[in-house]
């Protein structure tokens, strides 16, 4: 039996759990689609990866989406959306919604006048990232900040542990002795880290991220395409992972709130 358009899943994926903070923006914001989401834990990080391993990654991974029938994908890794999202949407059949780090908004906010980026070393040596800042670079300092090991920290889910702490104030220390009232997460993992961020940083420095965004963005191209789902009940999520099954089933479980079944990426 086919499925009606509108009530074909969105496909979601990432590097590795990571895309599951803007898994949760979009169940936010869609209560009634159906989700598919690819961890591609067992290849992760992405961050010190080479362009051409990325691109095909990105490619198997949304053909695996395409195969289940989605009708839009989310690429929920900012590394992902720097090095291959040109070469995705040349040839992919359906809407492509991707991140971008947000430095734009974070120009606009910031007091101070110098702004932190935490990301992956990939996001921040790609061109997307030199013309966002030498776009918005003339309202504020914009100050990089690449963060080894982070990405690991999440996929093991030592949120709040102390080697993560350790981590994260070697990186976010020299921004704020720099002035930096505003922090940007430019890695999708690090939206999981921002209670202990928000510690480190204190009440008076914004923490912003692009997650909601693009949910908002998912919701305009389903409206525009008219592939909205009509109906009136909650929708599903199904998981999929390139890792161990049971390790990926306790991870994913941990960060989505809520014990899931998670199914191996073919």
């Amino acid at each position: 039996m086919r499925i009606p358009p509108n009530e074909a899943p969105i496909g979601v994926f990432d590097s590795g759990v990571g895309g599951l903070s803007v898994l949760l923006s979009i169940r936010r914001e869609l209560p009634a689609e159906h989700l598919s989401y690819v961890a591609d834990s067992g290849n992760a990080p992405y961050g010190d990866r080479h362009a051409a391993f990325i691109e095909d990654r990105a490619t198997e991974i949304t053909k695996f989406l395409l195969a289940s029938g989605v009708k839009a994908i989310v690429v929920a890794c900012n590394t992902v959306t720097v090095v291959a999202i040109e070469k995705l949407r040349a040839w992919c059949p359906v809407p492509i919604v991707a991140m971008e780090p947000a430095i734009r908004p974070a120009s606009g906010r910031t007091r101070s006048g110098v702004v932190g980026v935490l990301a992956t070393s990939q996001t921040l040596a790609s061109p997307n990232v030199a013309r966002l800042c030498a776009r918005y670079g003339n309202d504020a300092q914009i100050l990089l900040q690449s963060c080894p090991g982070l990405v690991e920290q999440v996929e093991r889910t030592e949120l709040t542990s102390d080697t993560t702490r350790s981590l994260l104030l070697r990186y976010i220390s020299p921004l704020l002795e720099a002035g930096a009232d505003t922090i940007v997460l430019g890695c999708t993992h690090y939206l999981f880290l921002r209670q202990i961020i928000g510690e480190i940083v204190g009440p008076n420095v914004a923490i912003i991220d692009s997650a909601d965004a693009v949910a908002c963005e998912l919701v305009r191209r389903l409206g525009f395409h008219r592939t909205t789902s009509l109906q009136s009940q909650a929708g599903y999520e199904r998981f999929f992972s390139s890792a161990p099954l049971e390790q990926a089933r306790t991870t994913i479980s941990a960060l989505w709130g809520r014990p899931v079944m998670v199914h191996a990426l073919g």
